[in-house]
Formats: C-alpha cells, structure tokens, sequence
C-alpha cells in the first residue's frame, strides 16, 4: 500500500489530540429541536406540517423544491410550535421548523428496513438515498441522490470514501472508521452498486494508522465480491478536497471548471456511506450525525451523535461549557468551518464540528500589502494565483477576479494560512464568488 498524495497543500499543526480515540457518544436529545429547512447545497424545502402538528422521530418535515435538494425530517417526537425564520449556521435566517421534545422518541411508522443490498437495483438504491434525506457529510452537503445520477453517457467506474479527514481538531470520520468500519464497507457497495462501478477506493491520511488498519480488515471481511482498496495518503491540507483526493488516489485530473463525474469517479464521505448503510439496513433518515466537539476552550470535548437541530448551546453544556479564556467559536474545522456570533444556532446535516478556540489560539492581524512572494501560490491545490484573485476581489473588479479562476477555487484557505502579509485572501475570493454567482443568475 503506497503513500499517495497531490502537488501544493500545507502542513497546519493537526490538534487531533483532543478527541483521538474518543468513542461516540449520545448527545442528550434536547427539550426542544429547531431545524432549518435548508440543509443542502441547492434548493430549500418547504414545510409540510403545520403548527400543532405532532410529530415522530424520522417523519418527513421538509419537502425539497428542486431535483438538487434533500428531505427533512424530525429528529425527535412532539408537538410543532412554530414554523419560522431563524438564524442558520451560514450566517442568514432561514425558515425553520420548532419541535417541542415529548421525551418519548416515538419512531415514525414509515421507518422500516429495506431488502438486503443484494436484492436492490441501482434505481431503488438511489431512491432510498433520496427518501432518507442524504447529503454530503463533510461538509459541502451536495445532496446524495444527485452524485448516484450522473447523466446515461457518463459511465462512473470508480467510487471514492473520502475518510482523510485533513481538517485540524476534527475527528469525527476517524471515530466512524473505528467504530462503524462494516457499515462503511456497506455503503460503499450500495455506492458501487447503485452507479455500476467496478473500483472502491478508501482513502485516509497515514496519520490515522488505527482506522487503516480498521479499514483493511473490514475489506477483508465484509468487501467479498467487490474490488475495494484502502489507500494511505500523506498528511497533508487540503487532502480529502475532492479533485485532490481524485489526483492523489487514481492519478487522474479533474479539469478546471468540472466535476469528478469528468473523470467517471464519485466521491463520497465516508459518514455518508454509513449514513446509507443505516437508510437500506434499518429505514432511517438523516436526523442524526456525528460531531467532534473539541477545542482548547471546551471542558470536555467528545464526538457526540447529535440531533439535526440540537442548539450548540446545548450541545456546549453538554461537554461542560466553555473554559473562562474561551474566545471563538467555528462550526465546522478552523480552516473551512464558519465562525458564529452566537451558541444558539442548530447543528445540522453539515456539521461535522463545534470548535471553541481560546485567546491564545485566536489572532488578530493588520493587513498588509502584497508583498508577492508566491507562497499563496506554491500551497494552492488548484494552481490558482490567489494574490491576483484576492487583490481583484478587495478593488472589486469582479470581472478580472472571474478572469483569474474565481470560481475554481473551492477555498480550503492554505492561501491565508500562508500569506505573510496576513491578507484575508480566501474571504476576498469567496466575496468575488458570491457576486459572480449572483450574476450569474440574474443572466
């Protein structure tokens, strides 16, 4: 098994110290749920309860509005009491669905097993995925459904599990491998199954030498009749991106501007895959997932399996609140995740963390000019100019920004961590990005 990696990248200090090899436990289920109805990269979904409603556990709640979206669905049993605009973890209100907590955890009645994989087609495997609400757990929460459906002409015959994980503090896909290796394997093969491919690729960063292992001896187990390779990548940012993840594992380059699909490759995370293994095996929909709660200002940090709409106040007293010197909070890893103004916001399909930073950890910078040393080049994995995007984007030449690759940058931000001007190269891009996209649309 050969160490695999991509050209670019940096090495941040990991701190994976401070949930390694933590089990996953179950967060509390709290008194009330408040969940968004927009959970997924493409469109929102529209509530359909109403106010007074009572509701089960794994009960559809949000029906999706486009092809690209996913369901919603209660995460406890109780009563509606309001169907309203409330802040979302991206940083705008959008509408949610209030559930107050019976305590009972009554199951809705439509959850039930589905036949054994070997007995479902590719459609139903597909069909299942989109019922059961599935997205990208690792972050991007691209809707499930829509990777299993690439268009009749493109053949995909190489399915990847993203399990690199390269985002410091987090270790929630690690745990899975640990603990969750079989239904891993599982998902897998329902992916391989529902596109055809003939290739499964498990990819995971050398520093994760438990889980390899894991991963090795669940293939050897569960992976019969199927050709799956784990495959051990160099520690390095960004490595799980999924266009390097692609370079780094089958040798092949995705083009600028496209998907892996170009390629014929699907990537998935590997909490996905487990997430569909529990969808096929036992009917259930995404309502839960696993978060690593971690940082130097948490008291406890841990991996909880959290409720779609726990408020991470509730989630933060759960781990014995915040240490006196904390400072910051993320959703999500320090390098991609969001900072928030506020604990009450929900965690949904797409946090895979709540990271408290301390003073120590948190700096603050003055912002120089460019000096044009090219590090933000050297590090950059898509062989972008970032300080020519950047500084386009802060003039707000958003033309010559669109120009210069904008929209191929998919801002893991090794380009600010690098720059030793400390300008905020990455947030200018993701500006330049948003206007291009609204531009877009209005065209």
């Amino acid at each position: 098994m050969s160490q695999r990696t991509f050209v670019g990248g940096i090495h941040p200090s990991y701190f994976k110290d401070f949930t390694a090899g933590k089990p996953i436990a179950p967060a509390r289920a709290p008194s009330q749920v408040i969940i968004p109805l927009h959970q997924n990269i493409g469109a929102p979904c529209e509530a359909v309860v109403q106010v007074g409603d009572e509701v089960k556990v794994g009960q559809k709640i949000g029906e999706p509005q486009g092809f690209v979206s996913a369901p919603i669905h209660a995460s406890v049993s109780g009563k509606v009491t309001k169907i309203g605009p409330y802040n979302h973890p991206l940083g705008r209100p959008v509408e949610a669905v209030f559930i107050e907590n019976d305590g009972q955890d009554t199951l809705y009645e439509g959850v039930k097993p589905n036949k054994p994989l070997e007995e479902l087609t590719p459609q139903e495997i597909i069909q299942i995925s989109k019922d059961a609400g599935l997205v990208g757990l690792g972050g991007a929460t691209f809707p499930t459904h829509v990777k299993l459906s690439p268009p009749p002409e493109v053949a995909i015959d190489t399915v990847i599990i993203n399990a690199a994980e390269c985002e410091p503090f987090l270790t929630a896909d690690h745990v899975l491998m640990l603990e969750r290796a079989d239904d891993v394997i599982y998902g897998l093969k329902a992916f391989m199954k529902a596109l055809n491919a003939t290739k499964g690729i498990i990819g995971i960063e050398d520093n994760k030498p438990d889980a390899i292992a894991s991963m090795q001896k669940a293939v050897a187990e569960s992976g019969q009749g199927y050709d799956i390779e784990v495959h051990a990548l160099e520690t390095k940012y960004p490595q799980g991106a999924e266009k390097m993840l692609i370079k780094a594992t089958t040798g092949r380059e995705v083009p600028p501007g496209a998907l892996p699909m170009a390629v014929n490759v699907v990537n998935q995370n590997n909490g996905t895959a487990v997430a569909l293994a529990e969808a096929i095996k036992l009917g259930k929909p995404l309502y839960e997932r696993v978060v690593t709660v971690t940082g130097p200002g948490i008291n406890n940090p841990a991996n909880l399996l959290v409720r779609n709409g726990t408020l991470v106040s509730d989630i933060i007293e759960q781990c014995g609140g915040m240490t006196a010197d904390a400072r910051k909070l993320i959703l999500g890893g320090p390098m991609m995740g969001m900072a928030q103004s506020t604990e009450e916001i929900p965690a949904i399909k797409g946090t895979s963390g709540v990271l408290i930073l301390t003073e120590k950890f948190v700096r603050y910078y003055t912002i120089g000019p460019c000096i044009k040393c090219g590090k933000c080049v050297d590090v950059c994995p898509m062989h972008l100019v970032p300080n020519f995007i950047g500084s386009a984007s802060e003039k707000e030449n958003i033309d010559l920004a669109e120009k210069y690759g904008a929209m191929d940058c998919f801002e893991c931000g090794c380009c600010t961590y690098t720059c030793p001007a400390k300008r905020p190269l990455v947030q200018w891009i993701r500006m330049a990005k948003g206007e291009i996209v609204a531009r877009r649309r209005k065209q």
